[in-house]
């Protein structure tokens, strides 16, 4: 006989309690899911088609240019001739992140690089935060670089042929122009090359990197013979606020390493490749960035930078009282820089193909065209927002941006591989961070530090930034995420 006190279902058909909306914003996608669907798409698959050499030359590709060729004309103001100190500030921080990237790219060699490794170890919030900022980090160092490579390509046409695309058409609205064509047009051509695939990509990216190396190591032989000691007299006229400043500002010139990451779906051997490419590519950057700014500020005045992006022809063409070398630097640095915005827009599709696989972004962001292998429509969409955001905002304003998306991403990465060695210590992992957890702290603290070091307005893009995203989270990806029904 029922106890009529009885509920009127027995509690073995009683539902388990649906999760709170707390727990939902924590929950993690398993290591061993992110592993298996690596290269798996929407209507086809990534091919796995790069070794040690073309990784190595992806993350070179992507750093090596973007701090000297472009920036530096904006560092040096801020440091004076302690723009040598900043990079070497900034490289160290990026040594530290570099450290605990190895690690990850070696245990989850997944696409979705620094945001793959947030969702694995920090929750689904914590991810899209991670994976919003690389939107950031790597959709404005495109535009950042293209407008450098404008700059460049002005300058190999005056001592080429002796014209110059005019000011409305090579500079954005707020620096004298309307709208910069040449910009728009380096990130079409990069994104012609991702359309033929990564293997095609990687090919011509190698050779761009050749003759970027090559024009540098120019650079410092001829520079060095107009070197002057006393430039370096008043070292640190700005004091220590301006070198970490300047370091802050150079910072987006070391996000190579973080492209690398994202080829983990296309590399032959991922875990075994990715953490050597990263740390290779990193020292020989350092190497070459801080040579070659040392080099720079003793050839030329610090007071003399003006802000101009193309400040190593300028000094060639000074220190030789020629034109030729000036515009040959020109003509190495129109080739190198394009392959920086090949190799981030590269970074950049492949960071958005993850999140879109996870139901985070729409799924047209992880369709793979079944004959190249690679993501195409998200390709064209990335390329075409990149090119009108280079063609429209000014470099300053985009190389600061960079800067505080891809310093947050890296003080995540920094957390990551401490909570991925406390809660799956038993992973195998192809390399270890040494003296963890406190190599991995000094770089998460060093990455917050740079960050106070940015001005106030591109803390306020930045939080614009980060409302816009969780707004997005919360209207689509909360509800659409793949982990969400078997919480239903």
């Amino acid at each position: 006989m029922l106890d009529q006190g009885a509920p009127p279902h027995s509690s073995s058909q009683t539902a388990p309690p649906s999760p709170g909306v707390g727990a939902r914003l924590m929950r993690r996608k398993p290591v061993e899911n992110l592993v298996a669907e690596g290269g798996q798409g929407e209507g086809g698959s990534l091919r796995r088609t790069l070794g040690l050499w073309q990784l190595t030359m992806i993350s070179i590709g992507a750093t090596l240019g973007t701090g000297i060729f472009v920036v530096l004309g904006e560092a040096v103001p801020k440091a004076g001739p302690a723009v040598t100190l900043a990079f070497v500030i900034a490289g160290l921080t990026a040594l530290f992140s570099a450290l605990s990237y190895a690690e990850l790219a070696g245990t989850i060699p997944v696409s979705g690089s620094s945001y793959s490794y947030a969702y694995a170890t920090m929750g689904e919030l914590i991810a899209w935060i991670c994976g919003w900022c690389l939107v950031l980090e790597y959709g404005v160092s495109v535009a950042a670089v293209a407008v450098g490579w404008g700059e460049y390509l002005n300058e190999l046409l005056d001592g080429t042929v002796g014209v110059t695309i005019p000011a409305a058409l090579s500079a954005p609205p707020g620096d004298g122009g309307v709208f910069n064509l040449p910009a728009l047009i380096v990130v079409m051509l990069a994104m012609a090359f991702l359309l033929g695939g990564a293997r095609e990509s990687a090919r011509a990216n190698t050779v761009m990197v050749i003759v970027k190396i090559a024009a540098l190591v120019m650079f410092c032989a001829i520079g060095v013979q107009g070197f002057r000691s006393g430039n370096y007299e008043n070292f640190m006229p700005l004091g220590m606020a301006g070198v970490s400043a300047a370091g802050a500002t150079l910072f987006f010139s070391y996000i190579g390493f973080d492209a690398a990451s994202t080829a983990g779906e296309e590399a032959k051997n991922a875990q075994r490749d990715l953490p050597r490419a990263i740390m290779l590519s990193l020292v020989i950057v350092t190497a070459l960035y801080v040579l070659v700014a040392a080099v720079a500020v003793g050839a030329k005045p610090w007071k003399n930078f003006t802000d101009s992006e193309a400040a190593l022809a300028q000094i060639m063409r000074e220190v030789t009282g020629q034109s030729f070398w000036g515009t040959l630097l020109a003509f190495c640095a129109v080739v190198a820089i394009a392959s920086v915005v090949l190799t981030v827009l590269y970074g950049q599709t492949r960071i958005l193909f993850a999140m879109s696989r996870d139901g985070l972004v729409p799924k047209v962001f992880a369709r793979v065209h079944p004959k190249t292998g690679t993501p195409r429509a998200n390709t064209l969409i990335v390329s075409l927002f990149c090119g009108v955001l280079a063609a429209a905002i000014p470099l300053g304003q985009l190389a600061d941006a960079t800067s505080i998306g891809t310093l947050f991403a890296f003080a995540l990465v920094n957390v990551a591989v401490v909570v991925l060695r406390r809660t799956r210590p038993e992973m195998p992992r192809t390399f270890r961070v040494p003296l963890s957890p406190v190599l991995p702290a000094l770089g998460f603290a060093f990455c917050v530090w740079m960050m106070g070091s940015l001005p106030t307005v591109t803390w306020v893009v930045f939080g614009v930034w980060m409302a816009a995203g969780l707004v997005f989270y919360f209207v689509y990806g909360y509800r659409r995420s793949r982990l969400a029904p078997s919480e239903k």
